[in-house]
């Protein structure tokens, strides 16, 4: 969790640099990090089921090791197009990674009071990973871009060591291991959904060609739920999408990392184009916020515990919504008071993703058999990457449309950024009154059993 938030966040800063030494141009950078959107969006399902059907611990040291030579051949090529795919693969690693770590954590610690804390502090690494990766990028770009490609791969290494040492091994599950139909339906569709969306800003979403790949999509995807209905062991048991909390849940990471994310992207690009920030001046800009997820989300657990994970999600959702209406009232003066137009905005989105993470994390695991821990665990971080990807396009394409002025020139002001704030506060409301509708149908969540909050209890294998 702390190594792919420290690689998301060093690599966007590095990408002037990396483009300067490379002679790439911006369609090209783009790919640098969409590479990575497409591998790791894209086969998220499919690596948590994987996990579940061939082994937690194999599966994740192995993903882990691809991670760490991946980075390391990243840092040392010469050539554009061979660093892109080392960031697809590296993307694929971590759709491997990710789930499997997730569901060796809520298969080794019961559901309830321990599961919610071990959630708490997986929140923790994955927050300071991405607000360690902001400043060390900015630091680590001024000695050479390459270091911040270089930078995980002793972290990758250490942690494939320590996964060895302690992760226990595991049983696969029974069946749903010979779906090879499904396997591939499944990941056509979703590569090509995941590229249809990352590609579309530059393409054009009424373009032919991007049209053709989304029906394409859709018609494997489609296929895909075909087979799994007739098939006896399928990869994916699509009566989970029948579960409440689940289907909320999911909803729930769409909103959060859709908002979050693109409103982050236009944070950072306003700060830099339009006010004239460093990078490094920007890094300590946004830093509250992710020093607000890592400090408050160990004390998660306790909220958990005593309210249940509807009531958090929702004050998230508010707390999101309040901060990009209050950057939209006030983060538009060409010379900001950061402490009062600025800073609101970003302790409250800080609040808003400590409160939503481990909650949507607990809810969408909740009540699931260990032998699909792996599944739901996909489900709900494919539901984030797939939201954040939609969301962002389509923020980029709004910010992009309004970015020159009416002879053609480039203008970086407020008033090009506004659409895409409108846009991210839209869908943070449009999220809140969705789960407040579904809060008003539903029970209110049961008490969990009286444990205590400072232990780690596993569960009995």
């Amino acid at each position: 969790m702390f190594l792919d938030g420290l690689d998301v966040s060093m690599v966007g800063v590095a990408l002037p640099s990396i483009g300067t030494e490379l002679g790439l141009s911006t369609t090209s950078l783009q790919w640098i990090v969409n590479g990575y959107v497409l591998g790791y969006g894209a086969l998220l399902l499919l690596g948590g089921r994987t996990a579940d059907l061939l082994g937690r611990r194999r599966v994740f040291l192995i993903a882990l090791a691809v991670f760490a030579a991946a980075s390391l051949v990243g840092g040392l090529v010469d050539d554009g197009t061979l660093l892109i795919v080392t960031r697809f693969v590296k993307g694929v690693a971590a759709a491997f990674t990710a789930p499997t770590a997730l569901s060796i954590l809520t298969t080794t610690f019961r559901e309830g009071p321990a599961r919610n804390k071990a959630l708490s502090i997986f929140a923790v690494f994955g927050a300071s990973g991405y607000s360690s990766g902001l400043i060390l990028g900015g630091l680590l770009t001024s000695a050479g871009w390459r270091w911040n490609f270089l930078m995980p791969v002793p972290l990758a290494i250490l942690a494939l060591v320590a996964g060895i040492a302690l992760i226990p091994r595991d049983r696969p599950a029974d069946a749903g291991g010979h779906d090879l139909a499904g396997a591939a339906t499944l990941t056509a569709g979703m590569l090509l959904a995941v590229y249809s969306v990352v590609s579309a800003p530059e393409r054009g979403w009424a373009d032919p060609v991007t049209i053709l790949l989304f029906v394409l999509a859709i018609a494997l995807l489609a296929a895909f739920v075909v087979i799994e209905q007739r098939i006896a062991h399928p990869l994916v048991r699509l009566a989970i999408l029948r579960i409440g909390t689940i289907v909320r849940a999911n909803l729930a990471i769409i909103v959060l990392f859709g908002s979050y994310l693109s409103f982050q992207f236009m944070l950072t690009i306003y700060f830099q184009a339009a006010l004239g920030w460093s990078p490094l001046r920007m890094a300590f800009a946004l830093l509250p916020a992710g020093l607000i997820v890592a400090f408050v989300s160990p004390y998660m657990s306790r909220v958990i515990n005593r309210y249940g994970t509807q009531r958090p999600i929702i004050a998230a959702l508010v707390s999101l919504s309040v901060s990009y209406v209050w950057f939209l009232a006030f983060g538009g003066d060409p010379t900001p008071n950061y402490a009062a137009d600025i800073l609101p905005s970003v302790l409250l989105i800080g609040v808003g993703f400590t409160l939503a993470f481990s909650s949507i994390m607990s809810q969408a695991t909740a009540g699931v058999e260990d032998s699909e821990q792996g599944l739901a665990a996909g489900l709900v971080q494919t539901s984030g990457q797939i939201g954040g990807a939609v969301v962002l396009a389509v923020t980029t394409a709004l910010v992009t449309a309004g970015s020159h002025s009416a002879d053609g020139a480039a203008v970086a002001t407020f008033e090009q950024y506004r659409p895409g704030l409108i846009l991210v506060t839209g869908v943070a409301l449009a999220g809140l009154a969705v789960m407040l509708l579904g809060a008003g149908r539903r029970r209110r969540d049961p008490e969990p059993e009286p444990v205590e909050d400072d232990v780690l209890e596993p569960a009995v294998p």
